[in-house]
């Protein structure tokens, strides 16, 4: 690879057939709120919704800022990322449930994990579930921890004066746990994520904030954890054919675990009326007469390289100095990748794009600039016209309103 090639990984970016503007914001949350003044500001221009994305290459530090100040400007966002399903409660509990049933003896810690996460009965009855964590560790304090089986537990809770009637429920629901079979599967496990969601939800609710953002990831886990559960029993069937698991709710549990971190393509919403927040590596192909790109930091994009090859060594590799010219430089040292999504996004704009980074930390430190801003030559928007995006005036920045269309059509 001569030298011209490998630095070509990190090569001049093409200027965009649009128009560039910057916008530069304190913060982060100062950031995700001027997005959302462009995008309110368009609006009120009859540029209809669908004709604008908000473009991150991470959306997790991005998502909460950006649903905040949609909320704060009446905007409905869709953040087009993949849920983390196995980070989510509703899931936390059925593989919980899998491995209390799992193996012979139980000890108390393992055990009692599913009333921990929210477990309630499919028939939950005149009584309250679930059992908040004071009333669970009021009747554990009676019970030995060394392993049992389901059905000692059960006779030793049964008998033990003191504990909770839920909790004896409980127990008895694992004695009389069926043995893993692809229909068994699906039905406990079904009435596990159906009571949750009865149950567990409003929970969940009442102690969340206003923007009700662990409210709505919980009732997506419970949608996606449903899916699982039917594709977890059709998988299990086939393994089960196949000779290649063993029918116990271990090998259910393990299953469950490949399952829910296989990643799904993009997914597709049907909110025409809600507003695109996208990661870069979805933007490819798109169209989109106005695209605002946060994150445009030293820190975001591009991502400092994972390696344990010292920064000195993979940038002389990247030269060809002297004997490095023999070997090969990974992509990722020269952020190949962010680059590359970095054109994707330009190139999906039609209209117009709005650059945005923040220059501190919430600690207050320095965040210097992307080095793919070196690149471009955008029209920066000054101090003033960003203060009053986001002011009471909410102006939207003249180097803005130029690309704007003077008629658009509004949303049908």
């Amino acid at each position: 690879m001569t030298s011209s090639n490998r630095l070509a990984l990190s090569g001049t970016i093409e200027t965009p057939d649009v128009p560039t503007v910057e916008i530069v914001s304190p913060t982060r949350r100062e950031e995700a709120r001027c997005a959302m003044a462009v995008v309110s500001e368009l609006r009120n221009r009859d540029v209809p919704i669908r004709d604008i994305a908000v473009v991150v290459r991470d959306l997790d530090p991005y998502e909460e800022p950006l649903f905040r100040a949609a909320v704060q400007y009446g905007i409905t966002p869709v953040f087009w990322t993949q849920l983390r399903v196995t980070r989510t409660r509703p899931y936390a509990l059925i593989a919980a449930v899998c491995e209390t049933l799992a193996e012979d003896s139980t000890d108390l810690e393992t055990l009692i994990q599913p009333l921990e996460l929210g477990w309630a009965p499919p028939e939950a009855g005149s009584e309250t579930w679930p059992l908040s964590p004071r009333e669970l560790y009021r009747s554990v304090e009676r019970l030995p921890r060394d392993a049992r089986t389901a059905s000692e537990w059960s006779e030793i809770v049964e008998a033990t004066d003191g504990v909770d009637t839920r909790l004896r429920q409980f127990a008895e629901w694992v004695s009389d746990a069926p043995n893993p079979e692809p229909e068994s599967i699906a039905s406990l496990l079904d009435d596990v994520v159906e009571a949750y969601a009865e149950h567990g939800l409003p929970e969940t609710k009442a102690v969340d904030s206003p923007a009700l953002l662990e409210t709505e990831l919980d009732a997506r886990a419970v949608v996606r954890v449903r899916t699982l559960v039917q594709q977890l029993r059709l998988k299990f069937a086939d393994r089960l054919e196949e000779g290649t698991v063993a029918r116990s709710w271990g090998d259910v549990a393990e299953l469950a675990g490949v399952i829910a971190t296989q990643r799904p393509g993009r997914r597709e919403h049907s909110n025409a009326r809600a507003l695109d927040v996208l990661e870069a590596n979805d933007v490819w192909a798109l169209d989109i007469p106005y695209v605002i790109t946060l994150g445009l930091t030293d820190d975001q994009w591009p991502q400092p390289p994972q390696s344990l090859i010292p920064p000195e060594f993979r940038e002389a590799v990247l030269r060809g100095d002297e004997r490095a010219e023999v070997l090969a430089p990974q992509p990722v040292w020269a952020g190949g990748r962010d680059r590359d999504q970095f054109l994707d996004t330009l190139r999906s704009a039609g209209r117009c794009v709005i650059l945005s980074r923040h220059t501190r930390t919430a600690e207050g430190d320095d965040v210097p600039p992307s080095p793919l801003l070196d690149h471009l030559d955008p029209e920066r928007v000054t101090e003033e016209a960003r203060r009053r995006l986001v002011g009471t005036e909410r102006d939207l920045p003249p180097e803005v309103q130029g690309f704007v269309k003077e008629t658009e059509e509004p949303d049908e």
